[in-house]
């Protein structure tokens, strides 16, 4: 099911729920399975790369008063400032990010290797002029935030995958960047998270994702060919 990316979501459903976060994919029939993330430091709530939704304000209050909302991906915009402003707290961007707080309609806070003061490291893994990314690494709790480089729904992963590399980057994966952690749960930006095993899955992912090329993209023709 395709939704609109401006269609407000009267509903969401939760994934991924744990000792300090949780996420949620507000449109849970579309085919893009966008997910948003909230965690928990020192009593705030961060929200990350959200999609609003009617009554997600109550989510995030079970982790505290907003302390800011982040954005991961220069092309992850999605409804940050519209929450942002209705908390009264700025949207946070990696200094990498060109050109997108010209298109933020609300306060923009900067940051680079940790976000804030939080102790969330901040780690960059695409920096291009097509595509800038970071993800967060809460290293005293094990989760892994990656926006967009690794995903769960059926276009990123082949076979019996439980995560895969972007179509985009499963020729070129992001070993070097992503191979170093050891996550106990991976939330990625499209589909449900990763909380078992992370490590294994995020070692499959990086070690298949080429030969994993033919079956995902002879998959994704079968899903959006035409009838």
């Amino acid at each position: 099911m395709t939704i609109r990316a401006d269609e407000e979501a009267t509903d969401f459903a939760e994934c991924n729920r744990f000792d300090g976060g949780v996420s949620w994919i507000a449109h849970p029939d579309e085919t893009m399975q966008r997910a948003s993330h909230v965690l928990e430091i020192d009593g705030e709530a961060w929200v990350i790369d959200p999609v609003d939704a009617a009554g997600i304000d109550d989510l995030f209050a079970e982790f505290g008063d907003v302390a800011g909302v982040v954005v991961l991906l220069d092309r992850h915009k999605r409804d940050a400032a519209e929450i942002a402003n209705r908390h009264n707290v700025p949207v946070y961007l990696p200094r990498i990010f060109e050109g997108v707080t010209e298109e933020i309609d609300a306060p923009v806070a900067r940051f680079t290797d940790e976000l804030s003061d939080t102790g969330l490291e901040a780690h960059a893994v695409v920096d291009n002029r097509f595509w800038r990314e970071v993800v967060l690494y809460d290293r005293e709790n094990g989760t892994l935030v990656v926006p967009e480089s690794l995903g769960t729904v059926d276009y990123f992963v082949a076979g019996d995958e439980r995560l895969g590399v972007h179509p985009m980057r499963r020729l070129v994966p992001p070993q070097d960047a992503l191979g170093g952690f050891s996550p106990d749960r991976i939330l990625v930006g499209h589909g449900s998270g990763i909380t078992t095993d992370a490590p294994g899955a995020l070692e499959e992912a990086l070690e298949n994702s080429r030969r994993g090329t033919p079956r995902l993209v002879a998959g994704m023709f079968r899903q959006f060919a035409p009838l």
